[in-house]
């Protein structure tokens, strides 16, 4: 049986960790970031049809999205696959995911991602919920930057 990284908080909340990516994956998606717009959109497609597993594939694809409901679609299925990948890591749909920890930073993008694009097609109501669970997940949230 694998070992998954779910901690316990001073306040007894459960914090879960989830794995990092390969490095030849976060290898790809860095060499991919340095390409040219056009190029660097199917080369993040093309990692993602691969990969479609990984969540840094799915926020890289959001984040180079060439119009809002492809930035949502990416961002859509990251987070889904990112929920399936919480609960592969012993995550029970409560406790902290938080951004301080570099390997939830992917999924993290996605639901952000989410909650930007629902509010910009005028999905308010998901613009909220997402907004809410970040804070639940992270209550730092937004990390400085974001």
């Amino acid at each position: 049986m694998a070992s998954h990284d779910v901690r316990f908080g001073g306040s007894g909340i459960p914090q879960t960790v989830l794995p990092a990516e390969p490095e030849d994956l976060l290898a790809a998606l860095a060499a991919a970031a340095s390409m040219p717009a056009a190029e660097r959109h199917d080369e993040v497609s093309r990692i993602v049809a691969s990969s479609p597993r990984s969540l840094g594939a799915w926020a890289a694809k959001g984040d180079i999205a060439r119009d809002t409901i492809e930035a949502y679609s990416s961002f859509r299925v990251g987070y889904h696959r990112g929920l399936d990948a919480l609960r592969q890591n012993g995550w029970r749909g409560s406790g902290y995911v938080r951004w301080s920890e570099p390997t939830n930073q992917a999924f993290l993008r996605c639901l952000d991602g989410l909650r930007a694009m629902a509010e910009e097609i005028g999905e308010t109501d998901e613009a909220e919920r997402c907004a809410l669970f970040l804070r639940q997940l992270d209550p730092d949230w937004p990390p400085a930057g974001r």
